[in-house]
């Protein structure tokens, strides 16, 4: 999937899942969504066709009733102009260099020059060491200022507080974060094609300023040390005017001559001034020029396949439901047996979440069992696409039960039942919330995301969607997590 339609995914993959409630994108616009993408694409379309049809079709729809989200999708998309004006300002610079060092003199042992091939022979010895101390692929910290200045824009804020007006706040503040992330690997490659360009242009300003500068009036070569002695100063600069010796086939002067002009003795400048900008034009400016060139194809390579996270349930849903194929799901109860009612309940939200899901609902794991056995491990074989973890409300949540439980889990949705707490005490709403709080405070300790349901009467659209958006956020946090990592 290529980059602009790995945006529209990612936007609409963001109304769809942070607009929990409903109130921007309802359940009818997702079934129509689906619809229309499948008859658009046909059935020999790849999944990518599929998914970018349908974000399409979410952006167009919803952009006649929300303008700032499609405002906001063309906001955080990369500026080329950001890259043009860092490569301009960076020849400017490399202008002005000399005139800062030097004046009409310049000092054999210290020219402005040197400091600049110095400081690229260490940002090519941290681009070998890079990998190793951040990460590979990890942008350092001059591409994460790059990259935030050409691509990531502040949503906006203010409005009225209603309820269109909070769910577009949301899907608004989780846009660019969450394209950010999608989008890293080619943003760093474009950073950094950027950067070597801008590091390459600032080495040509460099020669330009010094020969445009000596057109107009004489530079005058010499050196003068306390410590070193003419033939220390020869041996020293024949090793750092090497390569540009080399590639102007012009050598560097012997002892004699560079005792000559050991101050107050002076030369004119046009010698070293060729052996100068010859060593910058093979130690900076090719480098990087190369180096841009492998970043550029690199960046091209990534442009046209951004690699979003497929394997996550929102994508696997929506993949699932086109191709007929059904969603894995897993429930595993805890010291919990489902009444007939509930079990069919339970069904019915799990295909409302997950499309056509095919469930396997465990043997409850009794009270203490987790201390013997591990249930990501137990039961069910295959590995299922989702594993839910279920309660009843009934039970107080304990830390050394249903807590290891969880631990032994791992961080994902978990629901709650409150069939059998309603039928018992349905007519105080305080002691369901304060149950619902314990309840919350465990889960969440543990990396999960507690569901509420009243499985015997459940609220479908609503319960699905809880579900689904928990599942959903869960697979997010885990990717960044492990790219974190």
């Amino acid at each position: 999937m290529d980059e602009s339609a790995a945006l529209d995914v990612t936007a609409a993959r963001a109304v769809e899942t942070a607009d929990g409630d409903r109130v921007l994108w309802s359940d009818a616009d997702r079934d129509w969504a689906n619809r229309a993408a499948a008859a658009i694409v046909g059935e020999r379309a790849s999944a990518d066709e599929f998914l970018a049809r349908r974000a399409g079709l979410v952006l167009e729809r919803i952009g006649t009733r929300q303008p700032a989200v499609t405002r906001t999708v063309r906001g955080i998309r990369w500026r080329p102009w950001v890259g043009v004006v860092t490569v301009l300002a960076a020849f400017a610079l490399g202008m002005l260099i000399d005139r800062i060092g030097g004046g009409s003199s310049i000092n054999l042992l210290a020219p402005p020059v040197f400091a600049l091939v110095a400081w690229n022979l260490v940002v090519y010895l941290w681009l070998l060491a890079r990998p190793l101390v951040l990460g590979r692929g990890a942008p350092g910290p001059a591409r994460s200022l790059l990259i935030r200045v050409a691509s990531v824009r502040a949503p906006l804020h203010g409005g009225p507080a209603d309820a269109a007006t909070a769910a577009r706040r949301t899907v608004l503040a989780g846009l660019p974060r969450e394209w950010a992330r999608v989008a890293a690997p080619l943003y760093s490659a474009r950073a950094a094609r950027v950067l070597h360009l801008a590091a390459a242009a600032t080495a040509l300003g460099v020669i330009a300023g010094l020969y445009l500068r000596g057109l107009v009036f004489e530079y005058r070569a010499s050196w003068e040390s306390t410590f070193l002695g003419a033939e220390q100063v020869r041996a020293l600069l024949a090793v750092t005017l090497a390569p540009g010796s080399w590639i102007t086939g012009i050598p560097v002067p012997d002892v004699a001559a560079i005792e000559a002009i050991r101050a107050p003795g002076s030369e004119n400048a046009a010698t070293w001034m060729h052996l100068m900008a010859g060593t910058v034009a093979v130690v900076v400016i090719a480098p990087r020029l190369v180096l841009a060139l492998a970043a550029a194809l690199l960046e091209r390579r990534r442009a046209r396949r951004v690699r979003l996270p497929l394997d996550e349930p929102y994508f696997r849903r929506l993949i699932a439901g086109w191709v007929g194929e059904a969603t894995r799901v897993r429930v595993i109860p805890y010291s919990y047996t489902l009444a007939p009612a509930a079990r069919a309940g339970l069904d019915e939200v799990l295909a409302r979440a997950f499309g056509n899901a095919v469930a396997t609902v465990d043997e409850p794991v009794g009270w203490g069992d987790d201390e013997r056995s591990n249930p990501m491990t137990d039961a069910a074989p295959g590995t299922p696409d989702i594993r839910l973890a279920l309660f009843s409300l009934t039970a107080t949540p304990e830390e050394d039960a249903h807590g290891a439980f969880l631990s032994g889990l791992g961080p994902g949705p978990a629901l709650v039942d409150e069939s059998a707490f309603l039928a018992r005490w349905g007519d105080d709403p305080q002691r369901r919330e304060t149950r619902r709080a314990a309840w919350r405070e465990l889960v969440e300790a543990h990396g999960g995301t507690p569901v509420f349901v009243d499985l015997a009467e459940p609220d479908l659209p609503a319960a699905g969607a809880q579900l689904a958006d928990a599942a959903s956020a869960r697979a997010s946090g885990d990717a960044g997590d492990a790219r974190g990592r």
